[in-house]
């Protein structure tokens, strides 16, 4: 009875022993991409591209346990923007940059640095394309409707 009890103990024992020696003093990151896009980082290894920089220059004006400030914030949301518009990137890293930058748009961020730690929300405009390049009514000719003619399309 003991010899058959005995097998799967040490067997159970084998297998924990190694896990349990795997402790470590920070919490799991849960990464999106690279070292340091996401909560956490695997601080001690170099970004693997452009985007992942840009992330660990985040993370590094981000005080541990707060909040970043709100420059930090718009820091992050440009240079995602500048990795997305890069055509010599590639299309994957381009789409998660976009993500990215959209994503530091709605991060929230400490109201003043050194007050007492607020919560708010950063708006910031994530629109890329230039003004210029903006639809417009009056660029294309389209004659506005002005009140008198809306008054007679009432009658």
């Amino acid at each position: 009875m003991i010899v058959k009890l005995t097998a799967p103990l040490l067997l159970v024992a084998s297998i924990v022993t190694p896990a349990l020696a795997q402790t470590t003093s920070r919490p799991p990151a849960m990464l999106i991409h690279g070292n340091y896009c996401g909560p956490g980082n695997n601080s001690p290894l170099p970004p693997i591209d452009a985007l992942d920089a840009a992330c660990a220059r985040h993370d590094a004006c981000t005080p541990d346990g707060g909040l970043p400030t709100k420059a930090c914030n718009l820091r992050l949301q440009r240079e995602a923007a500048l990795v997305s518009r890069d055509a010599r990137q590639p299309d994957d890293l381009r789409s998660l940059a976009g993500l990215i930058s959209v994503s530091a748009s709605m991060m929230l961020a400490d109201a003043a640095p050194g007050s007492a730690p607020a919560a708010t929300a950063v708006p910031v405009s994530h629109d890329v394309a230039a003004r210029e390049t903006r639809w417009s009514p009056v660029s294309t000719g389209t004659p506005a409707l002005t009140t008198d003619q809306d008054s007679e399309d009432a009658e």
